[in-house]
């Protein structure tokens, strides 16, 4: 038997979370896509339109934006670490945000204002390769702790962009709070991390709003395509500071009719459906185990959980084999009556995950009360995100080409 996938439909409880949306604005996300365009490496990451996978699950549109391409990193953290680290140099210089390029931040002026720094962070390797690959630009240092079990590769990775890089044995929660205590002790560091708490919400939020660039440009590459709003969206959380940038983006956009926007997280890090269904904050604790590295978090952000509990349609829990389906899906596209073929999506992990959901529900007998709850029909626009390549190789060829967690 296949462990099954848990939902929840959310009931908002209506608090007041204004302050948290006002941080989450289209001009907010504009500034903060002003900011990267300035970078030499941009290029906008491409919205994969999958139309023959849309006509096999019997809706209308199906959109994958593919953060894979995102700076040559395989993935989209790099946005909110080198918004986060601009964002903080900015307002040590006194200097608009708005003012300050990519050429202005890596200039020997400013490399000269600023001295020596170090940037602490903990991560499974995503965030700390983005934070890294900021922090070497910036001609700057920084110190990069990841939890117990992770990647070598991605560990290998983060220390090509000049970080002191280390595995501990420690899970994410516990290393996110080691390297806190390290950055507080050293009179030059500065804790960049995407995850917020009493007393540390800043640069967490600064993060929120760089990974704005790409519910973005996802609008924008959705008008282009004809379409003025999706109807649903499926969206990754670890500690949710992703899930919080994007339903806090799009519901500030569709105000009146906000998509139905449904968060995924792993089942054995589930915190943010935990706390769905509790009502209030509820961490996980323990060791996370699931492939899905980038989501092993098992304490939410503040601010994002704010933004989530109030405008979050639906909460799933899923296991790791609705993850391994949708990178199966992704990588083996389908081909039309017409020959003409979907664009493959190289996704890993956590990057899959949305699809892998939002094909189950509409093509799995077992989540046909899911499919009906979400309103998912022959007028549904999709649009999910894909937030990272095959960052761990051998595990993406272990489950793509060797078929590691089947459906069932």
């Amino acid at each position: 038997m296949r462990e099954k996938m848990k939902w929840y439909k959310n009931t908002p409880p209506k608090t007041d979370c204004a302050k948290q949306m006002a941080l989450m604005t289209e001009d907010e996300m504009r500034k903060a896509h002003r900011f990267h365009q300035s970078f030499p490496q941009y290029t906008e990451t491409p919205l994969v339109p999958l139309d023959n996978l849309a006509a096999r699950l019997g809706v209308k549109r199906f959109f994958v934006k593919d953060e894979s391409y995102r700076f040559g990193l395989n993935a989209f953290k790099v946005l909110g670490g080198s918004y986060a680290i601009a964002r903080f140099i900015a307002e040590r210089l006194g200097l608009d945000i708005g003012t300050l390029d990519y050429a202005a931040l890596t200039s020997d002026e400013t490399k000269k204002k600023l001295g020596d720094i170090t940037f602490y962070t903990a991560t499974d390797g995503n965030h700390g390769r983005g934070v890294a690959w900021a922090a070497n630009r910036l001609r700057q240092k920084s110190v990069v702790l990841m939890p117990k079990g992770s990647s070598a590769t991605r560990l290998a990775n983060i220390r090509k962009e000049g970080a002191d890089a280390s595995i501990t044995d420690l899970n994410y929660d516990d290393a996110v709070r080691l390297a806190n205590e390290k950055a507080e002790k050293d009179p030059n560091g500065v804790m960049v991390q995407d995850t917020a708490w009493a007393g540390y919400e800043k640069i967490p939020a600064w993060i929120m709003q760089g990974y704005g660039t790409m519910s973005f440009e996802a609008l924008s590459q959705l008008r282009a395509a004809g379409i003025d709003r999706p109807t649903h969206i499926f969206v990754q959380a670890g500690v949710g500071s992703l899930a919080g940038s994007v339903q806090g983006f799009f519901a500030n956009v569709f105000a009146d009719n906000c998509p139905v926007t449904t968060v995924i997280e792993a089942s054995a890090a589930d915190c943010l459906y935990r706390s769905a269904v509790a009502g209030k904050l509820t961490a996980v604790r323990g060791d996370l185990d699931t492939i899905m590295a980038g989501l092993a978090c098992g304490e939410a952000n503040t601010i994002s959980w704010e933004i989530l509990r109030n405008k979050t349609a639906f909460f799933v829990s899923a296991p790791d084999w609705v993850a391994a389906r949708g990178m199966r899906i992704l990588g083996n596209p389908l081909r039309g009556e017409n020959a003409a073929v979907d664009r493959q999506v190289i996704s890993g992990e956590s990057g899959a995950v949305p699809t892998g959901l939002a094909v189950t529900a509409l093509d799995d007998a077992d989540y046909g009360d899911l499919k009906d709850a979400l309103g998912l029909n022959a007028e549904s626009v999709i649009l999910a995100f894909s937030t990272e390549g095959d960052t761990d190789p051998a595990r993406y060829r272990s489950i793509v080409w060797d078929g590691e967690f089947p459906v069932r």
